[in-house]
């Protein structure tokens, strides 16, 4: 069962939840995948503290010009839809960072003058961390293709019984391409009203790819009932509730797992993983 862990903004708790309900799963006898996603930033590593034992590039095909086959007639620059290949005077200018490698510029230059080469955006790191594997990706700084090293680290995924990926915050491309696989979504909250107002482009988001899932809210004794009375409103089932307590904020600040340095916390992860699974068998995902 591939558990997309995403939130529609940053600071919800997405990977306090991901790397405990991780360390739960193992400790439950299932073999698990951790599969940190987000890319721009990931810090799973933190708290998972795992061994890396390899190491790989992640490329994007960029557009290159044989000058000798050019004509500079435009058609490049017209067909590419992210302004990533223009024509100035008899020039071809080519911005790699704003190429999405979508081939058109290639496709229908007439000339046969444009060829294809990689370009690294960033890498994916594989490791264990106690009986868990674990994957990240970091993308390059500067770059903006986090889509194709979240496809990398998800090409990783192995035949686990549970693979929890750690997906970047938000709505956008990254996210889209974090979660479309999903057999379920858990979205992470907080009671605030920038949570509620995230959490409903979130909902949003995972319906209109037709995935199951359900809310976690963390910190739940802050802030107000708006996010609880909206889940009820809609009909979303909130399978964990994470309380404001002060030992999870210390034990966070020392890189530490929740489940490790106050062990009584394990039962609540252990029945959020439960309801998780008896929402996902009452609602398949719909094809």
């Amino acid at each position: 069962m591939n558990v997309a862990i995403a939130s529609g903004k940053g600071g919800t708790g997405k990977t306090t939840i991901a790397t405990n309900l991780a360390l739960i799963l193992d400790d439950m006898g299932k073999t698990v995948q951790l599969l940190d996603c987000d890319v721009e930033e990931p810090n799973c590593h933190i708290f998972m503290k795992p061994k890396i034992e390899s190491s790989a590039p992640v490329t994007v095909l960029k557009p290159e010009v044989i000058k000798e086959k050019c004509t500079a007639c435009g058609i490049c620059g017209e067909v590419c839809e992210y302004s990533a290949i223009i024509v100035v005077k008899d020039s071809v200018l080519i911005f790699p960072e704003l190429c999405h490698g979508c081939g058109a510029c290639k496709m229908f230059c007439p000339e046969e003058a444009i060829i294809e080469v990689p370009r690294e955006v960033g890498i994916i790191e594989k490791g264990k961390s106690d009986g868990i594997a674990f994957v990240q990706g970091l993308l390059n700084i500067g770059e903006l293709m986090s889509p194709a090293v979240i496809g990398g680290v998800k090409k990783t995924a192995n035949a686990s019984d549970v693979i929890i990926l750690d997906a970047p915050p938000g709505t956008s491309c990254p996210v889209i391409e974090a979660v479309k696989d999903a057999d379920f979504v858990l979205l992470a909250t907080e009671p605030t009203p920038f949570g509620l107002n995230d959490l409903e482009l979130a909902v949003g988001m995972v319906r209109a790819l037709q995935i199951p899932f359900a809310v976690a809210i963390n910190r739940c004794d802050i802030g107000n009932d708006d996010v609880k009375n909206y889940c009820e409103r809609d009909g979303i089932e909130v399978v964990l509730e994470i309380p404001d307590d002060r030992k999870i904020a210390e034990a966070y600040s020392r890189g530490e797992m929740i489940v490790h340095a106050l062990p009584d916390y394990g039962a609540l992860f252990k029945s959020c993983w439960e309801r998780i699974l008896d929402r996902y068998e009452n609602e398949p995902r719909r094809k």
